[in-house]
């Protein structure tokens, strides 16, 4: 992908993801309430509703087109099978910033900026090491842009469960309408490929940034099962925040689901034009990533 090129494709992908926090933002919140940064925080300063309604209902048009079974075990196969790179998490983070620096509309910092607006908030709340960790490694899944995606609809949006009826709880359900599995005659019951409470470990959702990212940390991270789900179910607004798919939990799920909500405060509303020293805070978190990752990980 060349440079003029990357730029652009990168510029918008950050906008539609841009547009897909503020509609959740505006769509409600269920948030921890001792998440302390963002109570001044003038949240009515993000950009218009209805014009960011257009845009990501045309996103998740096509997303909820395309999302099917048998894209996602294709898309998993490929995770297991193809090479794409071998590297530390901060060569990552540097490499995520050659892919999107300058593509973001509402603001002038650069991507690791973004991720250490997010890691700092967490650590200004006095919120664990993990989490810190957590929120500063949580849209690496992003690079799926340069590793190989089929669009934007393939790397970010909330996510939801595969397999099984398509929940009316998520967002523009409707646009489901022209999705094969819709109609099929297993995926499009209740319980679908899945049994009564499975759990979430064993159930399918619809591949992104955030399912990616989860299966490259799960094997290949010290971090705790609270941090894993952070980061693959901090998208998953019909479920941690709409109640959808109750059928399907068990109760390890609803132990994490807290973890979950504390989260999304830090990844929703931590954007600013308030700049970050990456250099000054770089050795802190380089001492972080080296307590929760080994030196290289396979991509």
């Amino acid at each position: 992908m060349q440079a003029s090129s990357s730029h652009h494709v990168a510029s918008q992908l950050e906008e539609t993801s841009d547009a897909i926090d503020e509609v959740n933002i505006l769509r409600g919140r269920l948030w921890d309430d001792e998440s302390e940064f963002d109570k001044e925080k003038d949240k009515a300063a993000f950009r218009d509703y209805d014009s960011a309604c257009e845009r990501v209902k045309a996103f998740y048009k096509e997303q909820h087109e395309k999302q099917t079974v048998a894209f996602n075990i294709q898309a998993r196969v490929d995770f297991k099978t193809r090479k794409r790179a071998r590297m530390g998490v901060w060569e990552a983070i540097e490499l995520l910033n050659t892919l999107v620096d300058e593509s973001d509309p509402d603001t002038s910092l650069t991507q690791i900026e973004h991720l250490l607006q997010t890691a700092e908030a967490i650590r200004r709340d006095g919120k664990p090491e993990w989490m810190q960790i957590a929120g500063l490694v949580h849209d690496l899944g992003k690079l799926l842009l340069i590793f190989g995606s089929e669009g934007q609809w393939d790397v970010v949006g909330d996510t939801f469960v595969i397999g099984c009826q398509f929940s009316d709880k998520i967002i523009y359900a409707e646009t489901f309408e022209n999705n094969p599995d819709s109609k099929d005659a297993l995926y499009s019951t209740k319980y679908g490929i899945y049994k009564p409470n499975c759990g979430l470990d064993d159930v399918m959702l619809s591949w992104g940034h955030d399912e990616y990212l989860y299966n490259v940390f799960k094997d290949q991270s010290y971090l705790p099962a609270e941090a894993l789900a952070m980061i693959r179910y901090h998208s998953f607004y019909p479920w941690h925040r709409e109640g959808a798919y109750r059928h399907l939990t068990n109760e390890k799920d609803e132990e994490i689901l807290n973890a979950v909500k504390a989260f999304n405060p830090y990844d929703l509303y931590s954007k600013s034009d308030e700049r970050c020293d990456a250099e000054e805070l770089r050795p802190y978190y380089e001492s972080l990533i080296a307590k929760f990752f080994p030196p290289l990980i396979d991509w």
